[in-house]
């Protein structure tokens, strides 16, 4: 037998199936587990640990995450710190560098990873908001110096363990971070989703379930809560990456530094105080939740007169989806319907004017703590006296907030 007839099978067997000998099935079982490594790598380390410092990862941990991304990304860990950063501070303005509010979604959906790369090239961005981010011997010689370096040997060993689908198993790697991570939630999670929170940008959440993205999908809860660690707030809420990092925690692994702040009830107080107020101003964003929660209730019975009369259907959908928001958030071609059905009820009308000078409270720059307590005084009565019951229910219950 020449050398040929012996070597071929070997040849075709480790074309076929690499060194695990993996079915297809098992390579793509795999596949899937490598890419939800690399998920959670991103959002543990890279966010909630390097750009936001929500977290405290052990340090074999930290370097442990660091080394996969290296291999399956190539992405350096302080330019994507200083780009969300930046993308934080600039959101939905001139200088965010992947806003689908500036971009337009197709572009941030499709090509969000060359607006990665182009802002990475930022030298003042890097500069600015980089800082805090490893600076050692390996991250300087390796990481930093030969990102490539990683991908390509990232390649070889899943050729060397898949065999041919191992050149799929790498392509699948190396576009899993730029669609979900770059595409779906940069871009989906400010253009379309549920908003818990009115929070200043247009951030969403994509999903009720952060599972495939590691959490990122509830994307609206963490721009409202930049430094909390968690990103779920509701009950039916699931924060795959929270789960982690409560494992993690379990064996002194990782620590949360910060959670989404909780709503604490007493019973109401005769009026509302110093206390009161800087409860509310901790809560605020919880606080509009649940004003937005009694306006909706309490146009509900507007709106089914409407419907009753045959009003413009038109009104009611405006109404449901854009009377509780802020008016900056409110299209200009839905304002003229919103200010109609102000007009024809009364209620909502005084709902809505009260809502935003309750929102004032906390934009307020020149008022003392003492005169912000005397407007929320002031607000309370207001309420309790405009016959509305459910701004009544709301101001007795706001009275009830404690720090």
């Amino acid at each position: 037998m020449s050398l040929l007839d012996s070597g071929l099978p070997a040849l075709l067997d480790f074309l076929s199936h690499g060194l695990s000998g993996f079915s297809a099935w098992q390579v793509l079982l795999t596949t899937l587990v490598l890419t939800h490594v690399t998920i959670v790598s991103v959002t543990l380390y890279l966010h909630r640990c390097q750009a936001h410092r929500a977290l405290e990862l052990h340090p074999a941990v930290a370097h442990g995450f660091r080394f996969w991304l290296w291999l399956t990304t190539g992405m350096v860990t302080r330019q994507w710190a200083a780009i969300h950063r930046k993308h934080h501070a600039r959101c939905e303005q001139d200088g965010d560098p992947h806003s689908p509010q500036v971009f337009g979604i197709r572009k941030v959906f499709w090509q969000g990873a060359e607006l990665y790369r182009a802002e990475a090239r930022n030298a003042e961005t890097l500069q600015r908001y980089g800082h805090g981010t490893p600076d050692d011997w390996i991250e300087r010689h390796l990481y930093s110096r030969h990102p490539v370096l990683g991908v390509a040997l990232m390649l070889l060993i899943d050729i060397a363990l898949f065999g041919a689908l191992g050149l799929t198993v790498w392509a699948v790697q190396m576009v899993w971070i730029p669609f979900w991570a770059a595409g779906v939630i940069n871009g989906i999670g400010h253009w379309w989703g549920y908003r818990n929170f009115e929070a200043s940008d247009a951030s969403t959440n994509v999903f009720p379930w952060g599972i495939i993205v590691g959490g990122e999908e509830l994307h609206n809860n963490h721009h409202t809560y930049a430094t909390s660690a968690k990103f779920s707030v509701k009950r039916y809420e699931f924060d795959i990456g929270w789960m982690y990092i409560c494992i993690l925690a379990r064996f002194g692994l990782a620590r949360a530094k910060k959670t989404p702040p909780r709503l604490a009830f007493g019973a109401p107080k005769p009026v509302a105080d110093e206390g009161t107020l800087e409860a509310v101003i901790a809560n605020r964003y919880e606080v509009m939740a649940r004003y937005a929660r009694q306006m909706r209730l309490a146009a509900e019975a507007e709106l089914a007169a409407l419907r009753a009369g045959r009003g413009d259907a038109s009104l009611v959908r405006a109404a449901r989806r854009w009377l509780h928001r802020d008016d900056d958030k409110v299209p200009a071609r839905v304002r003229p319907q919103l200010e109609q059905l102000r007009a024809q009820s009364p209620t909502l009308a005084k709902m809505h004017a009260m809502r935003e000078e309750l929102r004032q409270l906390w934009a307020s720059r020149s008022h003392s703590r003492e005169q912000l307590a005397q407007e929320l005084q002031a607000w309370c009565r207001r309420a309790e006296d405009s016959g509305i019951a459910a701004l009544r229910d709301f101001s007795v219950r706001l009275r009830a907030v404690r720090a």
